[in-house]
């Protein structure tokens, strides 16, 4: 029979448990500058996993074209390893139009005002060769589904002589951030390849594909994204008129390493997200595998709690109407009532089968074990 004391253990086990695992997840805050992320939001319209479509063969949030296609059980593929088929002058002329390119879009901008986007990609060749190109590039811009010569998205102009002065050849400039994954050098650089670059288009600039965007890109690092053993993702944190930060995991499994921060950033309103990749002569596997968004909710680290609030056992600004505090106090109510209904009925039972039992009196009839004592104790 559960005694007032296992109870009383019971619970305080279960305070203890629970108090614990609410301080531990109001330690895991991400700092930001004076503030921290008190929480996160995931965005159903901005994340995409396997198996990517419906019975319809469609998503209801993205769309993917050109020469990207679906495999149910792993990725999405925007390019496969198989190079442009343009040969000769036609080539050279008109390569940056026709080359093998994939794109996969979201068809809902992304309105959230901070926000956090982790891709899971992969890019690779099935033989292991040691050329290999030309990158991919993720998007946040104003426009969607312009196909073009920048990792198969617009933004670049032809470099090929007359043609580039033909203004009906000249493509539109994209408006917003790119972040481009780049495997191929196309002139000589004192950093290696694969790079990760961040530029911000303002609608009139064009992309210079020529020297890889030296001198566009506000942001960089070298990161050997490729053909590796462990996972790669890429993760973006952007914190309006405040920073966008850029981490990559591709050394080694929940090891993020920093590749470029900048303070002061500030995107366009509602932007689009994007992916997209493109071949040329040399190729790659260019696969998107997940894509998670989270809408990033701020608290200021040194906010004054209000002095009307009722004390409650979580302490601080951080945890303070949060939904893990919002359980904690649902289930500390549900166990008091549960210990408070068990108390009764013991209470009630005593008072049945003990208190009101004149045998336990000192003295009594039956020395000490009272007129009916011996059949209840051996009963209990």
């Amino acid at each position: 029979m559960i005694s007032r004391y296992h109870l009383l253990s019971l619970s305080l086990l279960t305070f203890s448990l629970f108090f614990g695992f609410a301080h531990a997840a109001g330690d895991d805050k991400s700092k930001i500058g004076n503030s921290t992320i008190d929480r996160t939001v995931q965005l159903r319209t901005h994340s995409l996993y396997a198996p990517y479509i419906d019975q319809d063969l469609q998503n209801r949030w993205w769309d993917f074209g050109a020469d990207a296609y679906v495999n149910t059980n792993k990725h999405i593929r925007l390019t496969r390893q198989k190079p442009s088929q343009m040969v000769g002058i036609i080539e050279r002329v008109a390569a940056m139009l026709i080359r093998g390119q994939g794109w996969l879009w979201s068809r809902l901008p992304l309105t959230a005002t901070n926000f956090v986007v982790e891709v899971e990609f992969k890019v690779a060749s099935n033989d292991g060769g040691y050329l290999y190109g030309d990158g991919m590039a993720i998007w946040l811009t104003r426009d969607r589904i312009q196909p073009g010569p920048v990792f198969g998205s617009k933004g670049a102009y032809l470099p090929y002589g007359i043609v580039a002065s033909l203004t009906f050849l000249r493509l539109d400039n994209f408006e917003g951030l790119a972040i481009f994954l780049d495997t191929y050098a196309n002139t000589r650089h004192g950093y290696s390849f694969p790079r990760v670059s961040g530029m911000r288009g303002d609608g009139k600039t064009s992309y210079n594909f020529g020297n890889d965007g030296d001198g566009q890109v506000f942001g960089a690092c070298s990161a050997n994204f490729r053909q590796t053993n462990v996972a790669t993702k890429v993760k973006i944190t952007y914190v309006k008129n405040s920073f966008l930060d850029v981490k990559m995991q591709f050394r080694a499994w929940d090891e993020w390493t920093d590749c470029f921060r900048q303070e002061n950033f500030d995107l366009i309103n509602a932007p689009f997200l994007g992916f997209s990749a493109m071949t040329g002569d040399i190729s790659d596997n260019h696969d998107i595998i997940s894509v998670t968004t989270w809408s990033a909710v701020l608290s200021p680290e040194n906010a004054q709690r209000d002095k009307n609030t009722p004390i409650t056992f979580f302490r601080g600004p951080a945890n303070q109407g949060t939904w893990l505090g919002f359980f904690f106090k649902v289930f500390l109510f549900a166990g008091v009532c549960v210990g408070g209904y068990y108390g009764y009925e013991e209470y009630k039972r005593r008072n049945m089968y003990g208190a009101g039992n004149f045998g336990r009196r000192s003295g009594g009839f039956g020395g000490g074990g009272g007129f009916g004592g011996g059949m209840y104790d051996k009963r209990f």
